[in-house]
């Protein structure tokens, strides 16, 4: 309904700009016209009053009894030789010269007004036309604008007709409408955000517990798992599933479990990658799970997944070049290559053709790619260039290496593996 009348107010926009058109036009004929008329009614009413006048002094006694005809004791009593409905018509008379002087005071303002009557239609049309202005998109807050429509809705209502107040209500309604609309739209847009605002504050939390206790890490794990079915879609979420479980097979002490672990994050690695193809940490994650496995599998699956292993570091580092992990596990995966056994290589070259290929040099390469990115960045990674260099013979560099090694604490388990390599390659060096 509200929005019905609200199509009224064009209509009465036009009407109004039509008589400001006609105002300038034909105020001086109107009034031409109504002061004539006004004349000659005057005159009429002169007339009658000097009729009246001699009436009165022929009959005292009608005039003094109409007189006082609302005072106590008196009757009205008609003169002599007066028809019965005289003072009927005399009424009628004084009613008709009361209108006639109310419409002299009107026509009076009428002519005062006519000459700004254009620039008050303009004001009227100018004001409705910055309230339609304040369309969704350029009004503040709902709040504000709801007390704003209903002030201009009671002061414009108050100044001008019920018909001009009821359509300027109509408009102000079917304005409202459209607020309450955009009030639902957001609210709506606010719920569809709220599972992003959700999941980047599970993920923060996932982080900091990857950082934490061996506790720390079973609880990421059973929280990613919880959530698996909301955000099992999402890349971000996966990739971190993928770490948690790689995170506990590291701290699990059978080895049941730790298989159980690896393949159930490989298979999620599988999803990640398929799901999101350009996600460099889903390649990252899935590659070292492929590496973890490679201790519980055959022969022929530990070399499948070697070739698994390298394909998504390739794809990993060419989607996101300046990751040092990537650099990092592909030197590991190039040195373990480099000592593969003569053997070993033939039995890759009979399962899949070509056995896998790497230098130490190519490890090296990228040990150093990895100080580059960030310097101590790890002390395995330390180690690893320690190693690199005593097998080409740079025995110098080999023990620059382990002293830089030396110089990081142990923090994690893989802080004590590289401490126990260390341990290894101190005698080897003569140090």
């Amino acid at each position: 309904m509200g929005r019905s009348r609200g199509r009224q107010l064009p209509t009465l926009s036009l009407a109004l700009l039509e008589t400001c058109r006609m105002a300038q036009s034909d105020s001086k004929v109107l009034v031409l016209g109504a002061l004539a008329g006004v004349a000659g009614i005057s005159l009429a009413v002169v007339c009658y009053r000097e009729f009246r006048s001699r009436r009165r002094a022929s009959c005292p006694g009608f005039y003094l009894s109409r007189t006082n005809e609302h005072s106590p004791g008196l009757m009205l009593v008609d003169g002599p030789g007066l028809p019965v409905g005289q003072a009927e018509v005399l009424d009628r008379l004084e009613a008709l010269i009361q209108c006639v002087s109310e419409l002299k005071d009107e026509m009076k303002a009428l002519k005062n007004a006519l000459p700004t009557l254009q620039d008050q239609v303009r004001e009227e049309l100018r004001g409705r036309d910055e309230a339609r202005r304040a369309s969704p998109l350029h009004r503040t807050t709902p709040t504000r604008r709801k007390r704003t429509a209903g002030s201009v809705t009671a002061t414009r209502a108050g100044g001008r007709s019920s018909e001009e107040a009821e359509s300027e209500g109509g408009y102000m309604t079917a304005l409202t409408d459209s607020e309450e609309e955009e009030e639902r739209s957001d609210a709506e847009q606010r719920d569809e955000e709220q599972p992003v605002d959700r999941l980047s504050v599970l993920l923060e939390r996932i982080d900091g517990l990857h950082q934490g206790t061996e506790s720390d890490k079973r609880e990421s794990l059973n929280i990613l798992l919880e959530q698996r079915e909301e955000f099992g879609q999402n890349s971000p979420f996966l990739w971190r599933l993928i770490r948690a479980y790689c995170d506990v097979h590291d701290v699990s002490f059978t080895l049941e479990e730790k298989k159980t672990h690896a393949e159930a994050g490989k298979k999620v690695g599988e999803v990640a990658v398929s799901l999101n193809p350009t996600c460099a940490e889903s390649h990252q994650w899935y590659a070292i799970m492929c590496g973890i496995m490679a201790e519980y599998d055959t022969v022929q699956n530990k070399i499948k997944n070697g070739y698994i292993f390298k394909d998504h570091l390739d794809k990993a580092i060419e989607l996101k070049p300046q990751d040092p992990m990537s650099y990092y596990l592909l030197g590991r995966w190039c040195y373990a290559v480099a000592q593969l056994s003569w053997i070993e290589r033939k039995v890759a070259a009979t399962l899949f053709g070509e056995p896998p290929s790497a230098t130490v040099e190519d490890a090296l390469r990228n040990f150093l790619k990895v100080e580059e990115i960030q310097p101590a960045y790890s002390k395995l990674n330390y180690v690893f260039l320690a190693k690199c260099y005593k097998d080409l013979g740079q025995r110098e560099k080999a023990k620059m290496m382990c002293e830089a090694a030396c110089s990081m604490n142990a923090v994690s388990k893989e802080d004590e593996e590289a401490q126990k390599e260390l341990d290894v390659l101190f005698p080897a060096l003569g140090v």
